[in-house]
């Protein structure tokens, strides 16, 4: 019966994909896909949320209080939560479940930007494990990485060009952050900014149907509150210009901080060896953060919520330090606290094994950030600013740093707060953020680990493509060779043989010397007498270096040699001179056609 049913089952899918090829255009076909795609990004969006949310007020329950404040069980949850985690992916999952959204864009730049099928599930159960149990992550990587997925594979399942399915698998990350924060101008601006897509019809429209319906979901499923329901109850004064400068410039350092804590806290971790080691560590590590600053604990918006209801009070619950709140410095000390060890947190969570992403963090150290600005700045005597909105401004202006994506934090931030009334300092801070960010960190949290490896797709298609064209798969080895001390009789028959019209001459050792040309040896080709007494050697042309590409030169620098020699081939050989083949022009070239037709959007 299987095999009866499998066969019935791919004739409707031939079927089906010849109906599709005779009454839609892709482009139509990508629209409607759009939809599918945007309904389970916000269907997995609103499981994720809904899930995390209630296991970790299950887990909440067994806590139990010291005698002087702090919750002893918050030294063992982190352990539990990152083991199994590491238990899930090593014994159900079987192989690596990814590295988010890194691994994304690595997949949009290597890999025609198809996923696996497992991706589309092991974020969202992995990232859940660790998450409510503590793990002092965000689910915005997970759910955009799973929407990444979703798309990426529906536009596989319905065989679609990799431009399409790049398409899909930006629809599916839109939906993903649209679902997640009810907001779908902060979906479309996530993906044309963090997975660099270029702003065109063919890629807005889909994104936009996309994030409008996952919004749509989530507002069915989840109703009408947002992650941080605000109202601006004190619009913004021209007066206070030169304090949002001023926290721009705050965010940009703590951005920096941010980068640099969570790579090198990372590479701790990698250096530990041993995987059960590393959950030990972090797990211990993370437990006691947690233990003396509950807010470490989980994602934090609880936390952050409050602040902005200007009710700092959730800083000092189940805290060692509880007795000491009421005073404006220690909950600026405790603020401070909180933003340098939320980087060390993030990253022992996930350098330990743990699941989950920067999204979250970003915007937690970003609020804090705006907060503890303000609330300096009143304390000091200085004209008086409103706290609730230095803290928004303060995340959008982090996330700017972090992530370089100053649109898609503006507009979440717009969305969280139901207008337009802070759009000036947003843009003010975001941008004297990034200006400042820049000159340190030329590529987002995301992308710069695949940049240093020249894996990154970016909106400079010409240099990406010199990048991430594979230089090894346009070597042409079909070059018949001939060796030193060959006579001429040798050549000949070489010659019969070959369609080519060059002949590399190498050593007895494969060490490359030279070329030989068939228009130098027309001439003598028909003469029998001189086969036994013409050497190869004098018939050979030495190369030059600046004829010479080396295996480990990138393909932009072929491309320099290309355009300052009149050369049709270059030899391709090793750092030891040995002879691997010839780089052609018109291959070279072709295959940077296709890249650019490939990845460039109509």
């Amino acid at each position: 019966m299987q095999p009866v049913f499998f066969l019935k089952k791919m004739r409707f899918i031939g079927k089906f994909h010849r109906w599709r090829l005779r009454h839609t255009t892709e482009h139509g076909y990508v629209l409607m896909l759009a939809v599918v795609v945007g309904l389970f990004s916000g269907l997995a969006a609103v499981a994720l949320k809904t899930v995390v949310h209630y296991a970790g007020l299950a887990v909440a329950k067994a806590g139990a209080l010291t005698p002087f404040g702090g919750n002893v069980m918050m030294l063992v949850f982190p352990l539990v939560g990152i083991a199994l985690t590491v238990l899930f992916v090593k014994f159900i999952v079987r192989g690596d479940i990814g590295h988010g959204l890194p691994s994304v864009l690595l997949a949009i730049s290597r890999n025609e930007s198809r996923l696996p099928k497992k991706n589309m599930y092991t974020s969202l159960i992995a990232s859940t494990l660790t998450v409510a149990f503590g793990g002092s992550v965000g689910l915005e990587a997970p759910i955009a990485s799973t929407g990444s997925a979703i798309g990426s594979n529906i536009g596989s399942w319905m065989r679609l060009s990799p431009k399409s399915v790049r398409i899909l698998l930006g629809c599916g990350a839109a939906g993903a952050i649209a679902g997640i924060f009810k907001a779908p101008f902060a979906g479309i601006m996530f993906v044309l900014e963090v997975f660099l897509f270029d702003l065109t019809a063919t890629t807005a429209i889909p994104l936009l149907i996309s994030s409008l319906v996952a919004a749509t979901v989530a507002y069915f499923l989840m109703g009408t509150d947002v992650q941080f329901h605000f109202e601006v109850s004190q619009p913004f004064d021209l007066s206070q210009l030169p304090f949002y400068v001023v926290l721009g410039v705050f965010c940009a350092l703590v951005s920096v901080y941010f980068l640099r804590t969570t790579d090198r806290v990372e590479q701790l971790f990698v250096r530990l060896g041993r995987p059960w080691v590393r959950v030990l560590a972090g797990g211990l590590v993370l437990g006691v953060l947690i233990f003396l600053f509950p807010p470490l604990y989980g994602e934090g918006y609880g936390m952050l919520s409050q602040l902005l209801k200007g009710d700092s009070s959730s800083l000092f619950v189940s805290a060692v330090y509880g007795s000491m709140a009421g005073n404006a410095w220690v909950v600026v000390a405790v603020i401070f606290m909180l933003i340098a060890l939320k980087a060390v947190a993030t990253a022992a969570t996930i350098g330990s094994g743990g699941v989950g992403g920067t999204f979250g963090p970003s915007l937690i150290v970003g609020g804090l950030s705006g907060y503890m600005v303000a609330l300096v700045c009143n304390e000091l005597g200085l004209p008086e600013q409103n706290a609730a909105n230095f803290a928004l401004v303060g995340m959008a202006a982090v996330m700017t740093g972090v992530m370089h994506a100053p649109f898609m934090a503006t507009f979440l931030i717009a969305d969280i707060t139901g207008g337009y009334q802070l759009l000036v300092p947003l843009l003010v801070a975001s941008a004297v953020t990034f200006l400042c960010v820049s000159p340190f960190e030329h590529h987002s949290i995301y992308a710069r680990k695949l940049a240093e490896k020249g894996d990154l797709l970016t909106h400079d298609k010409d240099a990406s493509a010199w990048h991430l064209l594979d230089m090894k798969s346009l070597i042409e080895t079909n070059f018949v060779i001939v060796r030193s001390g060959n006579m001429l009789r040798d050549l000949v028959e070489v010659i019969q043989t070959s369609r080519r019209n060059v002949f590399p001459v190498l050593s007895d050792d494969d060490k490359f010397l030279g070329v030989v040309v068939l228009d130098d040896v027309r001439k003598i080709i028909f003469r029998p007498e001189l086969y036994d007494t013409i050497v190869v050697d004098e018939l050979m042309h030495p190369m030059s270096e600046g004829d010479l590409v080396r295996s480990s030169d990138s393909l932009s620098d072929v491309v320099e040699k290309f355009r300052f020699s009149d050369r049709y081939n270059l030899v391709v050989v090793d750092d030891e001179d040995n002879y691997l083949g010839f780089l052609s022009r018109a291959n070279t070239f072709s295959a940077y056609r296709r890249f650019i037709s490939a990845s460039s959007e109509e």
